[in-house]
């Protein structure tokens, strides 16, 4: 069987050939793989810098797709984590983890957004208990996590958005996907970050590293009001591992910090905000540019890193 092959950490996955998926119990059925999206999830995990790497190789990336049942039934899956992933023509997964999607859905357009919308999309609903008339703070918007997150929190009905990141101009396109205001990580971002979270209700942190202490520190000392929650959820780490955190912080202002991942999430409910998120994308609310891609080109688009969220085809 034909798959996406990753023998070495740092080194981009090759096409070769895999042994045949099998089912182990009554809960597990081998899928068609239809589509499976590459995002910075997936390259932490070919790559061996994710938090849940086992270090064994060789592996198969891909965490999640949209696949054919036995049944002929379109569905999407997302793994546990494993080392024979989706980016394969064929692989096994856990019915309990999958959600049944309708006759001719687009199994690209699903496998592009599913990833990089549910991040934000269990992180207010599930974690922050989100409101509608709150107001969000999305650090890192210029990601397809980020640009999802906008029109996840408009959908759910915050009241203003502000989009952060790197290259003001990059971000524009947002104001027309619910972004309420634009600020870019440049020289004055600490005057426009305070302005901007003095009433902020919930930051969404795709960023994590020297940015968020940047932000942290803006912020924290500019409140309007210091009893107002503001809930920081870190969700990804593409600017640092680890970020330092000013102790005043915790004790100045009514500052809660948590994480949010499959892990942080009940899987009964996390399946329960799979299903939900599906249907909005199905209707059209939550949308990505996407690429359909060849998985036989896997080893050249690995190298890619425009904005478009490529996904790759069987």
């Amino acid at each position: 069987m034909r798959a996406a092959v990753v023998s070495g950490y740092g080194e981009h996955p090759r096409l070769g050939d895999v042994p045949e998926p099998e089912v182990s119990g009554p809960d597990e059925a081998v899928v068609e793989v239809l589509a499976a999206a590459l995002s910075p999830r997936v390259r932490s995990q070919a790559a061996g810098s994710h938090y849940t790497s086992t270090g064994e190789l060789p592996l198969v990336p891909g965490i999640d797709g949209v696949g054919r049942l036995p049944s002929g039934e379109p569905v999407y899956f997302l793994l546990p984590d494993t080392n024979r992933g989706a980016m394969a023509e064929r692989v096994t997964v856990d019915l309990r983890r999958t959600v049944r999607l309708p006759a001719g859905a687009d199994p690209v357009r699903i496998a592009a957004v599913m990833n990089p919308a549910m991040a934000s999309w269990v992180a207010l609903r599930r974690r922050a208990g989100f409101q509608p008339g709150q107001s969000v703070m999305i650090l890192g918007a210029t990601g397809n996590s980020g640009r999802c997150a906008v029109q996840v929190a408009k959908r759910l009905g915050a009241r203003e958005i502000v989009a952060v990141g790197r290259g003001v101009e990059r971000m524009r396109d947002l104001v027309g996907q619910g972004a309420t205001r634009i600020v870019g990580l440049d020289e004055s971002a600490e005057r426009d970050l305070a302005d901007a979270g003095k009433e902020v209700d919930v930051v969404l942190d795709f960023l994590w590293g020297g940015p968020t202490r940047k932000a942290l520190y803006a912020i924290i000392p500019n409140r309007s009001r210091e009893e107002q929650l503001l809930t920081w959820i870190q969700i990804g780490s593409v600017a640092g591992l680890e970020s330092s955190i000013p102790s005043a912080a915790l004790r100045a202002v009514n500052l809660r910090i948590i994480g949010s991942g499959q892990g942080s999430v009940e899987p009964r409910a996390y399946r329960d905000e799979i299903a939900s998120l599906a249907t909005e994308i199905l209707a059209g609310a939550i949308a990505v540019d996407a690429r359909p891609v060849p998985l036989d080109e896997v080893e050249s688009a690995w190298a890619e890193t425009d904005g478009e969220r490529i996904v790759f085809v069987p």
